[in-house]
């Protein structure tokens, strides 16, 4: 954070001196201390909500390149609205365009310095953490993983406490012993030795796993919550963090989140970005603004594909079917009718050489143009820009019995296109397994909702209308 704001200082001097006369505004000229105060008190109000994160052991490039982004855009905005208060204006914005981009490049580099500078420190042996796992649970193989995919985290596993072995396991993770082993060592309390050469001598002929442990990550039955009890005593005895790990249930890890309820502590297994309303007020008026320019900009062409519609295929314009919606409601989505009339448009999928299809059809579903009238569900509320695909009544009804977790991806509204069908996963569903991981990206998508994972969903689609997707027919 220092660094930041010497950055910031010698960045204004070059500015104030290097650029040419007829850029910098004359308030610029005539108050450089206003604009020193200014740039720095409006970097004091960013860095207090986006303060520096490479320190943190579990963090991409990417999450420190969209914090870099925050932290300098605030910056820019509030120093820019505050001289503008101050002045009369004059090539205000064109400076302010040209500091932006310059800081944002030269926070970008050396927060990328920084963290080469702290991962090669880590590597070393610096700034390390000393872990142990309890249990045999295969959440505790999975949380190894997470720690052991990139090393210069700085995470040491020394190994595990269980009575059984876990499966699968790397021989790296090695077993250090039972859960009796773990209870002996826990009771050899060596702070109450007389010294420092006792507790050296008893720990080392006891082969003392735990001695210089950081952190102890625990993953046991409930039903042993009084051992679990006195692995938390020993552990704030010795100054060794304590995590309880929760276990898998069969194949599901039971990710529980805190939350609130008056004076008590609850946890929930599903917490959506979208319950807090200021999220649902972007989404909705981002959804609304959007929709709103593209029904306004297909008003002209929907005769045109209305005329080719009834020239290849007798019927209605519009393909209307009743689907889920949110909280397992029923809705009728419309779309641009792309097949012939039939009795199974409720019950059979389309498929790649569907013989209900005929040929400007079939060019609207490679070209995603079917879907457009789904933006007058979306003014309607019905559905979002971006969202889960909304299904047949008889898929819901199908998949609800054999799906783990199918129902849970109605906690959102049903979206035109969505991140499961960006990511590969669109069009017919042959086999069970391409429904569950389809299932898997909705709820993945609920649960991690951004504005920018939205944008990047729609960019992606409209990359998919040039770009032929070999699942779209």
């Amino acid at each position: 954070m220092a660094g930041d704001f010497v950055l910031l200082n010698i960045l204004l001097y070059v500015l104030g001196t290097e650029l040419p006369k007829d850029i910098i505004p004359d308030y610029f000229k005539m108050n450089p201390k206003i604009i020193v105060l200014a740039a720095n008190f409006a970097l004091v109000i960013s860095e207090y909500f986006f303060h520096t994160i490479i320190h943190h052991r579990r963090v991409t490039f990417t999450a420190i390149t969209m914090r870099v982004c925050k932290l300098v855009i605030c910056q820019s905005l509030i120093m820019f609205v505050f001289l503008r208060f101050m002045s009369d204006g004059g090539r205000f914005f064109e400076m302010m365009v040209i500091f932006t981009v310059i800081y944002l490049v030269l926070i970008l580099f050396t927060r990328l310095i920084e963290r080469i500078v702290l991962r090669t420190y880590r590597k070393k042996g610096g700034n390390t953490r000393s872990i142990v796992f309890i249990g045999n649970d295969p959440a505790n193989l999975m949380l190894y993983r997470e720690m052991t995919d990139d090393p210069t985290t700085g995470y040491i596993i020394k190994g595990y406490y269980s009575n059984g072995f876990i499966e699968d396991c790397p021989p790296e993770f090695e077993k250090l012993g039972t859960i009796s082993d773990l209870d002996k060592e826990i009771g050899l309390n060596y702070s109450f030795f007389s010294n420092e050469k006792e507790k050296k001598t008893i720990t080392e002929e006891s082969d003392f796993q735990l001695n210089l442990v950081d952190e102890i990550f625990c993953c046991l039955s409930h039903d042993d919550s009084e051992f679990i009890s006195r692995i938390m005593k020993f552990c704030d005895n010795h100054i060794i963090h304590f995590h309880y790990v929760p276990r898998m249930y069969g194949n599901v890890l039971l990710n529980l989140k805190p939350e609130r309820f008056g004076k008590f502590s609850l946890f929930t297994n599903l917490r959506e970005p979208l319950t807090y309303m200021s999220n649902k007020f972007i989404k909705r008026t981002f959804d609304i603004i959007f929709s709103s320019i593209v029904c306004l900009c297909m008003l002209p062409f929907i005769p045109i594909i209305a005329l080719i519609i009834k020239w290849q295929s007798p019927g209605p314009m519009f393909f209307k079917q009743a689907r889920t919606g949110l909280n397992g409601k029923t809705f009728m989505c419309y779309k641009f009718r792309s097949m012939h009339v039939n009795k199974d448009a409720d019950k059979i999928q389309a498929t790649a050489d569907d013989p209900r299809k005929f040929s400007f059809g079939n060019l609207m579903r490679k070209t995603n143009l079917d879907e457009f009238p789904q933006f007058f569900n979306v003014l309607k509320g019905d559905m979002s820009i971006v969202g889960p695909r909304p299904h047949m009544l008889l898929h819901t009804e199908m998949y609800r019995k054999v799906i783990d977790k199918y129902m849970v991806r109605h906690f959102s509204r049903p979206g035109i296109t969505g991140y499961a069908q960006v990511t590969g996963f669109r069009g017919e569903t042959k086999e069970q397994w391409q429904m569950e991981e389809r299932v898997k990206r909705d709820i993945w998508y609920i649960e991690n909702w951004t504005f920018g994972l939205d944008l990047k969903i729609i960019f992606l689609t409209f990359k998919s209308i040039f770009i032929n997707d070999k699942n779209a027919y």
